[in-house]
């Protein structure tokens, strides 16, 4: 499976490093800091996860390249949300997989800037991918009433907000749940929606794979939660125990290390059964995809 997302990964990174069009007039430091946290590396879960489920709706691996841009879309929306995370204003961390964060390298306001590009270039990205026929005018329609919805207000950002105004002794199980499920899981759950959309999910495929979206994506942030106490700093490429110098409420905080992992276990499972049921052309990667997220160490 690693080798298989480190491939993804190199395809993914191959069109990234060309996704702002040279011939575009754009600032040259604006440029610089977009692409700057752009290609800084990550594991490309949320790509990955794009091309595995157009993959697992077709049966064939040749439909990856149809997904491609919108894979590169969420790559733009997930890097400026870590942008804007690590701003002073939010996490306030100075490194990000290893390097200095956009903000400690190109100031405050251009990170913010950056960040604002990312996000709306990612709405320029789909519509070219139905422009050049990969995927149907009313596939690309849907996944970007799907992404405004996910990464917004009702998404990723009011999970952000959530996040923001919790604190330790105050947030409850429930209301934690919540932050994860927006803050992570949304993103995620777009993911493998697009990516089956472009594959020509059946509505009963689509809503099958939001669940396995929804559960890998709590199990991944609660497995963030525990590698923020107990992972190994030089793999995680930034300092662990952030959690707890901000006084942020995780999973392990409020029920325990072991019982964290039982819920990542129980998450993981319970996505697989939905993928089964889901009775995918070839399931395989995203069943592995979600083994590898447990098991991970950073």
């Amino acid at each position: 499976m690693k080798s298989y997302l480190q491939q993804c990964a190199a395809i993914v990174e191959q069109s990234l490093a060309n996704v702002l069009p040279a011939e575009w007039d754009v600032p040259g430091k604006l440029r610089e800091s977009m692409m700057y946290s752009l290609e800084a590396g990550g594991k490309r879960i949320r790509p990955a996860l794009v091309l595995a489920a157009a993959e697992a709706i077709q049966g064939k691996s040749s439909a990856a390249e149809n997904a491609l841009p919108v894979a590169c879309s969420i790559e733009c929306i997930h890097t400026y949300s870590l942008i804007h995370d690590d701003l002073p204003a939010m996490d306030d961390d100075d490194y990000r997989r290893g390097k200095l964060t956009n903000h400690k390298v190109f100031g405050e306001a251009m990170a913010i800037l950056a960040g604002d590009a990312l996000l709306t270039h990612a709405f320029h990205l789909i519509p070219q991918a139905a422009r050049k026929g990969g995927i149907d005018a009313q596939a690309a329609l849907d996944i970007v009433e799907d992404l405004a919805m996910l990464a917004g207000a009702r998404g990723m950002v009011g999970g952000q907000v959530a996040d923001v105004l919790g604190e330790q002794g105050v947030t409850s199980i429930e209301e934690l749940e919540y932050i994860h499920l927006h803050k992570t899981s949304d993103l995620i759950v777009f993911s493998v929606t697009a990516g089956a959309r472009i594959g020509g999910a059946s509505p009963a495929q689509l809503e099958l794979l939001e669940q396995y979206g929804r559960n890998i994506g709590l199990a991944f942030q609660i497995q963030d939660d525990i590698l923020d106490l107990i992972g190994d700093e030089a793999k995680l490429g930034k300092k662990t125990n952030s959690d707890v110098a901000q006084q942020k409420v995780t999973y392990p905080y409020l029920i325990g290390i072991d019982e964290s992992k039982s819920q990542v276990k129980r998450l993981t499972r319970e996505a697989k059964a939905a993928v089964l049921e889901a009775e995918l052309a070839m399931p395989k990667r995203l069943l592995e995809i979600a083994d590898y997220l447990v098991q991970r160490e950073y």
